[in-house]
């Protein structure tokens, strides 16, 4: 949960070296064995914007607003920057010492009523229900399916936690690692060019399966781009 400053990002090229040293995001890694959905295809899904927020988010605390939330039958979507959230479990990477910021919850646990680990399981951020949008009443839910696109790569993460009522653009350690892009949460993220796809009335379950979120999103994406 991020209350960043307005500052330019920047990004670590030691801490990006070690981020794609790190072993996989889960355990599992899921998929459905059929060829993935691309990011050219799923970008060409949402190239327009049918606005449903009431107006545009910042994507840091100080910044200027300028990002609503686009819905389409399927998915609502977002395109903005990917500041790292590392709250949840304490682990090596995400703990008070490496984040001034940790909170050591998120506002959806896993299956077992735990925070969940942003260290490995990528999820995304939704801003908490406010007067700009409430994503509960776009059919968004904790544990909900998104694809994360970024520099050509797709991803497919939970809906794990929540923000600031004004900000948008966020997503777990993990999320980042799996892309490609710092992970660090003081000093890394990427300051702009992620889209952020939230399919409707999904859910994974149990929604700690980073396996099972890649299984839903590929099954999703292919209905999204009309695959199937």
């Amino acid at each position: 949960m991020r209350t960043r400053k307005y500052t330019p990002a920047v990004v670590s090229c030691a801490a990006l070296l070690a981020a794609t040293a790190l072993p996989a995001a889960a355990d599992d890694t899921g998929g459905t064995g059929k060829d993935p959905v691309g990011a050219a295809e799923l970008l060409a899904k949402v190239k327009t914007c049918d606005r449903i927020s009431t107006g545009k988010y910042r994507t840091d605390q100080g910044g200027p607003a300028k990002v609503p939330v686009c819905g389409t039958e399927g998915a609502v979507f977002w395109k903005a920057d990917m500041d790292i959230d590392c709250d949840g479990r304490i682990t090596k990477v995400c703990n008070s010492r490496t984040d001034p910021s940790f909170q050591s919850q998120t506002a959806f646990p896993t299956s077992a009523g735990k925070p969940l680990d942003s260290a490995r399981l990528p999820y995304v951020v939704v801003p908490g229900p406010g007067p700009l949008w409430d994503y509960r009443k776009s059919g968004i839910r904790g544990g909900g399916v998104a694809a994360v696109i970024h520099d050509g790569k797709v991803r497919y993460a939970v809906v794990g936690d929540t923000g600031p009522t004004g900000i948008i653009g966020e997503a777990s350690y993990a999320a980042a690692v799996a892309l490609g892009i710092d992970p660090d949460p003081r000093t890394g993220g990427a300051a702009s060019g992620v889209t952020y796809i939230l399919f409707k009335n999904s859910e994974v379950t149990p929604i700690e399966s980073a396996g099972a979120a890649v299984t839903e999103g590929e099954a999703l994406a292919r209905k999204f781009v009309g695959q199937d």
